[in-house]
């Protein structure tokens, strides 16, 4: 053989070995079918012990984590994202990342997303690459005052939790923490901790001064809305304190000061400065708001108008007083 063709033959070599090496990987964003070894290796692997927020699912994902549905259910059943978006819905999938036991179990991170509902779900593999079980694991409740997060440890042990920030600034926490059972072929259940039902006592900071006006009461229903009113510097005015919680705590509302008389019957907050108006309306049995201008005070989609209903008083007793005793009779 000719010097010419062994370089030929060696530079044909190369090429092919190459070629070999950059071989391009299947999309996934197709319809054509992929082998499962290739639907697994697409997810990057993530660092353990991994923790995500449910901001997660807000953030735009890039077309190149896109996969289809066509090619998702040739490996997931359609009814792991039927249970959340119904029948026959098809959201767009992208892949998050995988952790993987040593030859064993896979679990892959995967954003399901459509127009109205987005969910992270963890889908898990066995060793054979074959289909074990699925978990919905963020799955946002539309609540402003709750926050979602979960966890996958070293132990592959995974744990939903979720916080509420409570309307006295405190935070309340529940969680759920699974394992996989292969045999079982699901997410167990291990731990359940219940997101506590917080009751708040609110406090009045006005409460002890003096309620000597025909309309100095307080107003409004259960522990946490209340107007309070109480007599003002000068016989013009009030002072008063409102705090309401509206949409199951999601939205509240704050503010202390003093209100004019305008009228008989009504008083305004005004203040230089002060883009907020509130106007109070009374009756003999109740207080109606009305307000202008006051979002810096609440919540964006709330307000403080609303009627609130007077409270009865109830003289607090003071301490060292006691009930007169009963009279005694007859002789010792």
């Amino acid at each position: 053989m000719s010097v010419f063709n062994k370089m030929m033959l060696l530079l044909l070599s190369v090429a092919v070995m190459a070629g070999c090496k950059q071989k391009k990987k299947p999309s996934l964003s197709g319809e054509d079918p992929v082998e499962v070894a290739d639907f697994i290796d697409f997810f990057q692997p993530l660092t353990l012990s991994y923790h995500v927020g449910d901001t997660i699912l807000d953030k735009k994902d890039k077309d190149s984590l896109l996969i289809s549905y066509k090619v998702f259910t040739q490996f997931v059943p359609d009814s792991v994202t039927g249970k959340i978006f119904g029948k026959g819905v098809k959201p767009k999938i992208y892949a998050v990342g995988k952790a993987q036991v040593p030859k064993a179990e896979t679990y892959l991170f995967v954003k399901g997303i459509t127009a109205g509902k987005k969910v992270l779900f963890v889908i898990a593999f066995d060793k054979k690459e074959q289909f074990i079980a699925a978990l919905p694991v963020l799955v946002p409740d539309q609540r402003k005052a709750t926050t979602q997060s979960v966890t996958i440890d070293k132990k592959y042990t995974i744990t939903k939790a979720v916080q509420r920030k409570n309307a006295d600034a405190s935070i309340s926490e529940g969680k759920d923490v699974y394992v996989l059972n292969t045999e079982a072929k699901i997410f167990m259940l291990i731990l359940t901790e219940a997101l506590e039902d917080k009751v708040t006592e609110l406090i009045n900071p006005i409460d002890t001064l003096s309620r000597k006006h025909k309309y100095a009461a307080d107003y409004g229903s259960g522990k946490m809305n209340l107007v309070s009113v109480r007599d003002g510097r000068k016989s013009d005015r009030i002072t008063f304190f409102v705090h309401f919680e509206k949409n199951n705590g999601d939205c509240t509302g704050e503010l202390k000061g003093e209100a004019v008389w305008i009228s008989s019957t009504k008083a305004e907050y005004r203040q230089g400065g002060d883009p907020c108006i509130l106007q109070f309306t009374f009756s003999s049995t109740a207080v109606s708001l009305k307000e202008e201008g006051c979002g810096s005070r609440r919540g964006l989609n709330c307000s403080f108008d609303g009627s609130f209903l007077r409270k009865k008083y109830i003289k607090p007793v003071q301490a060292g007083n006691k009930a007169p005793s009963a009279k005694r009779t007859g002789k010792k």
